[in-house]
C-alpha cells in the first residue's frame, strides 16, 4: 500500500534505537524526508550508517531550549515538520518501596516533558499550516499501575491525556494527535524493565521474561517493526480521520474497551 509519505519531513525523537529507529526506517522506504534526534552523539552516528539519508540531531530534550532549537533546526535544514513521532524518554523502573519525590518527578522529566517540550513548538506551527500529524508512543503503563512501575506510568497517562485533548483542540486546524501504546516489545527498555521486575520477585531475568511471555496471549513480543507499521499508517492520510484516540498494541494482554 502506498501510504502516501514521499517527501513528508518526518522528525522522530529517539530514532536511535528500538521503536524510534524501526519507524526511521521505514519512513526511509515510504520517501519520506526523516530526521533522527537522540541524547547521544554516538547512537545518532551508529544509527546514521544504517539510515542513508536521514539526518540526526543531538539534544536533550528534558529541556525546552534544546527541544525547541531541534524543530527550528530540522525546519530549516529539511522543512516544515509534517509528522513528528515521539519515541523518545523512557523513566528508570523503580519499586514502589523505594521511590522518593525526585524520583517522581525525574520520571515525569524524561517520559512526559520529552515530549511536550518538542509538542508544544511543532504542533503550532502545524496548526498554523493547516495540517500534521502527531503520534506519541506511550505505553500501557498509563492504563495498568505496575509496582516497579508507578511514578513512569503516571507520566503515561498524563501523556495519554494530554494527546486527546491536543488532538481536540487542534482538529479544526487539520493537526490529529494519535496515541500508541505498545506493550512487550523487543527493546533495551523493556529488558531494563525485566531486571526491576526479577529484583521485585527475587528471581531471575529468564525467569522475569518467561513469566512475562505466560501474559501475552498472542505468544510472543512485538518487533519494533510492528510498532512502527502502524505508525507509519497512523501518520498518513489514509488515518486521516484517526485522531483524539489512544491505541493500545499489546498483544491481547489488557482485554479492556477504555
Amino acid at each position: 500500500m502506498d501510504l502516501g509519505l514521499k517527501d513528508k519531513v518526518v522528525l522522530i525523537t529517539g530514532g536511535s534505537k528500538g521503536i524510534g529507529f524501526a519507524c526511521a526506517e521505514l519512513f526511509l522506504q515510504e520517501g519520506a524526508r526523516v530526521a533522527i534526534c537522540s541524547r547521544s552523539q554516538a547512537n545518532v552516528d551508529a544509527a546514521l550508517v544504517k539510515l542513508p539519508g536521514a539526518r540526526g540531531y543531538i539534544a536533550d530534550l528534558i529541556s525546552d531550549e534544546q527541544a525547541l532549537a531541534v524543530v527550528n533546526k530540522v525546519e530549516a535544514d529539511i522543512g516544515p515538520i509534517d509528522i513528528l513521532v515521539n519515541s523518545a524518554g523512557a523513566a528508570a523502573r523503580t519499586p514502589a518501596d523505594e521511590l522518593t519525590p525526585a524520583i517522581w518527578r525525574a520520571a515525569m522529566d524524561a517520559k512526559y516533558f520529552s515530549y511536550i517540550n518538542v509538542v508544544d513548538p511543532a504542533i503550532k506551527r502545524m496548526g498554523a499550516r493547516g495540517s500534521g500529524a502527531v503520534i506519541n508512543i506511550i505505553g500501557n503503563g498509563g492504563k495498568v499501575a505496575s509496582p516497579v512501575h508507578l511514578a513512569g506510568g503516571s507520566a503515561n497517562a498524563a501523556l495519554m491525556l494530554a494527546s486527546v485533548g491536543l488532538a481536540n483542540a487542534y482538529a479544526s486546524r487539520g493537526v490529529r494527535v494519535v496515541g500508541l501504546n505498545p506493550g512487550m516489545t523487543e527493546t533495551d527498555r523493556v529488558a531494563e524493565g525485566l531486571k526491576a521486575a526479577a529484583k521485585v520477585a527475587g528471581s531471575t531475568e529468564e525467569e522475569a521474561l518467561a513469566d512475562a511471555m505466560k501474559r501475552i496471549p498472542i505468544g510472543r513480543m512485538a518487533d519494533p517493526t510492528d510498532i512502527a507499521n502502524v505508525v507509519a499508517f497512523l501518520s498518513s492520510d489514509k488515518a486521516g480521520y484517526v485522531t483524539g484516540v489512544v491505541i493500545s498494541m499489546d498483544g491481547a494482554q489488557v482485554p479492556v474497551i477504555v
